[in-house]
């Protein structure tokens, strides 16, 4: 039987408010790997969507919030300020949603077993600011899952935003910050949300794709790929954010099997971290990629294009998708010249235990509340209104 929780069974409440600590990343549980035969020959079921169901029927992937259920969110937002919580310590206890909760449950289920994405309009960030609509969207989060850590310094709200940094120094630096194209890829987590607080000029506009789909598409085409992908041949960069003596990459596969019976298909992928270790290939300390790990990655970048569903942000719009069976890209953008604001998105990176209906991951912290995300030593969780 397999262990699936390690973490101490005391948590400071000074430094983690809510009692819980991100338990980041680590490598699967080897031995929950499986080779391709066991692997389905083809995906059914919700998860399973093509661009052209969606494309032309925004109804269907789209809810603008009404007047009422903005007045709830006003409401929970001013009484949480008013009880001057850290935004830290925010969760659903704190942050009432009698109304808007019963909806929630059903997008969280939705997210997590079903098409997995859904776009909300009309949240007042301008009229609202910045403090006021982080406390809504965190708190709007809670009703998804549990807040976890997106970097080293802690950060449980993130800002995606152009901070000047070297998009080609990819073995340290975070795509999020900075303006150049993302290409498909899954968070660290199981639900990740982007509320938009202002828009490029140009570019910056979202693909996201069913990887189930993917999945059916390749083993049709391109079964040799899908073999390569499943297989624990690939190192992921941590990009230094590591904690005292754990290794500065991990070795994995990109496709999973679920634990136990009836397993989905999981995949967990971002080139960026697979294409910056040459820094330890170089050296001898792990194999470089082979050709086919390279034609792998390149066919399954192309073919996600391809089948890609094409989505544009508006200010006040918030996208929510699962980060388990759908993988999201960015174009490159262009911000608008000073004094207007630059691109800025609000991010959450959100846990779902399996305990609580989340996938039965192969990692040892499938079970715990505050699943992956990246958490480095003690340090303390926070919430910056801002990019830093």
């Amino acid at each position: 039987m397999t262990a699936l929780t390690q973490q101490p069974s005391a948590i400071p409440l000074d430094v983690f408010p809510d009692g819980l600590k991100t338990t980041g990343q680590h490598p699967p549980l080897y031995n929950e790997l499986h080779p391709f035969d066991k692997f389905p020959r083809e995906i059914s079921g919700q998860t399973v969507w093509k661009a052209e169901d969606y494309r032309d029927a925004p109804e269907r992937w789209t809810h603008r919030f009404t007047a009422e259920e903005i007045e709830e969110l006003s409401t929970a937002s001013d009484n949480f300020l008013h009880n001057k919580i850290p935004l830290t310590g925010i969760s659903k206890s704190n942050f009432l949603l009698p109304n808007l909760a019963a909806r929630l449950h059903e997008l969280r289920a939705d997210l997590i077993d079903g098409k997995g994405f859904i776009l909300f309009k009309g949240f007042p960030v301008e009229q609202w600011g910045n403090h006021k609509s982080a406390v809504a969207y965190m708190g709007l989060g809670t009703y998804l899952g549990y807040f976890v850590s997106q970097n080293s310094r802690g950060h449980v709200l993130g800002h995606v935003k152009d901070l000047g940094e070297d998009s080609t120094k990819i073995d340290s630096v975070r795509i999020y910050r900075t303006n150049a194209r993302q290409y498909f890829h899954c968070d660290d987590s199981d639900i990740v949300g982007l509320l938009c607080i202002a828009r490029a000029l140009e570019g910056g506009e979202s693909d996201i794709v069913s990887s189930h789909h993917v999945y059916n598409v390749l083993a049709q085409e391109r079964p040799d790929v899908l073999k390569t992908l499943t297989e624990p041949i690939w190192y992921f960069d941590r990009k230094g954010e590591t904690s005292a003596g754990q290794d500065d990459y991990i070795r994995t596969s990109v496709v999973y099997l679920e634990r136990g019976e009836n397993a989905r298909v999981y995949t967990k992928w971002d080139p960026y971290y697979v294409r910056s270790l040459t820094r330890f290939s170089d050296a001898g300390i792990i194999p470089p990629l082979s050709a086919a790990q390279v034609e792998a990655l390149e066919v399954l970048e192309a073919t996600c294009n391809r089948l890609s569903l094409h989505m544009i942000l508006e200010v006040g719009d918030i996208q929510f998708l699962s980060n388990m069976h759908v993988l999201h890209a960015r174009t490159a953008y262009t911000d608008y010249p000073p004094p207007m604001p630059r691109r800025h998105l609000m991010r959450l990176w959100l846990a779902t235990p399996e305990h609580e209906g989340g996938w039965k991951l192969p990692f040892w912290d499938s079970n715990e509340k505050k699943r992956g995300g990246i958490q480095v030593d003690d340090q303390a969780p926070v919430a910056p209104l801002d990019a830093e």
